[in-house]
């Protein structure tokens, strides 16, 4: 039979695993604090007293992850926190860290969900998430979507900085027949639409990529704040509710939120 631990190693061990998570909780103020701040504003950050959470910061200074500026005295993020956000900034991928949101929004609202990042052709769905009983569309994973008239390439015309996409969008308007052209308003209908974009932080499309099929899409970023990918809801129109405070806008852009900040971006 083993010997059971005694309860002094027991409360060596516990003391041990204490330690631990408060140099962490040292680190993350560190970090709410952008990264650098001074051993006032660090340990008003942690909750803790000044003497206390100098005692971390020392031992995190002995390990490489904080240094302190010989000029200020302020501590800063160092090499070791660096390597360990940089291996983590590896790991990201939108598609892998929205899988747990596409079951989640596929199961709550019984619609298809799926997640597109923007290729050199288009907005590119790469993962799918279909209800029980799904609605026929021709979309599924590979599919590229129109710039200028899905609500999934209405979000990277709205977020993104590429100007090839802007070209795609007024390619697909010069192409358009004056009928579908009418769904657009004003004389510079894909400036206004990517403004109409960013002022809601969502887009929409109402039978306008394809008859009877309404969707709403949100953006996903990155750790840069740029638009990495676009996270979409769809079903057939009239049983799919449009409204901003209806049921799926919410929940879509929770779930966009979630995957964002999994993704390291910091903004609201």
């Amino acid at each position: 039979m083993s010997t059971p631990p005694s309860t002094a190693r027991v409360a060596d061990r516990r003391q041990r695993v204490q330690s631990a998570e408060m140099g962490l909780s040292v680190l993350k103020a560190l970090t709410r604090l952008g990264g650098a701040a001074s051993l006032t504003a660090t340990a008003a950050e942690v909750g803790e007293s000044p003497a206390k959470v100098h005692r971390y910061l020392a031992s995190l200074c002995q390990q490489g992850f904080v240094e302190q500026s010989p000029t200020n005295q302020h501590y800063y993020l160092a090499q070791e926190s660096i390597a360990i956000g940089l291996a983590a900034l590896r790991q990201c991928d939108p598609i892998r860290l929205g899988e747990a949101s596409l079951q989640r929004l596929r199961q709550a609202l019984e619609v298809t969900a799926f997640l597109a990042v923007m290729g050199n052709k288009g907005a590119t769905v790469l993962r799918m998430e279909e209800p029980t009983l799904p609605v026929t569309v021709n979309i599924r994973a590979g599919s590229v979507l129109s710039t200028l008239w899905s609500a999934t390439g209405r979000v990277f015309l709205g977020y993104s900085n590429d100007r090839q996409v802007t070209d795609m969008a007024e390619q697909e308007l010069a192409e358009a027949s004056a009928e579908r052209r009418a769904q657009l308003d004003g004389t510079r209908p894909v400036e206004q639409l990517r403004q109409q974009v960013r002022a809601r932080g969502w887009a929409m499309a109402n039978d306008s990529l394809l008859k009877g099929i309404s969707a709403l899409a949100a953006p996903v970023f990155d750790a840069t704040g740029n638009v990495c990918a676009c996270l979409t809801t769809l079903g057939a129109t009239g049983g799919f509710d449009l409204r901003p405070d209806g049921a799926i806008c919410p929940a879509l852009l929770q779930e966009a939120r979630l995957i964002s900040r999994a993704m390291g971006y910091q903004g609201h």
